[in-house]
């Protein structure tokens, strides 16, 4: 299978994962090509670095972990963000954390309210579902 760069934007990893993590209350999906991970209302992310600085997703209810993705990056290339061509809402942007060797493909991908934003853009804090 081989991969085709959408249009839209791509990242470093390391960068994506800095400002994903200053927009948990953002994340409406996240997962990989075995599971998917959904937000609700008395859901809320965590995420964070383990130990070992193993980037992880978690998706709790109150204190209680119901999943966690733990982020491999050793084979990571990229992230490709676009806007969300299935998405129920408008505005709503698909992130694939791509990786692989010879033939790329996406390895996790994450569904938030928002596209990619730089420091000092209009987003501040969550965005509130309806």
């Amino acid at each position: 299978m081989s991969l085709t760069v959408e249009t839209g934007a791509t990242l470093a990893f390391d960068r994506f994962w800095r400002w994903l993590k200053r927009h948990p209350h953002c994340i409406l999906r996240a997962g990989t090509a075995d599971a998917y991970l959904f937000d609700q209302d008395d859901l809320h992310w965590d995420l964070d670095e383990d130990e070992d600085r193993v980037p992880t997703v978690q998706l709790l209810r109150g204190k209680a972990l119901l999943a966690e993705i733990a982020i491999d990056t050793r084979d990571i290339l990229f992230v490709q963000g676009m806007p969300d061509p299935n998405a129920a809402e408008e505005g709503q942007h698909v992130f694939e954390v791509i990786g692989g060797g010879d033939e790329p493909y996406p390895i996790y991908h994450f569904v938030l309210a928002h596209g990619f934003e730089d420091e000092g853009s209009g987003h501040r804090g969550p965005v509130l579902k309806q």
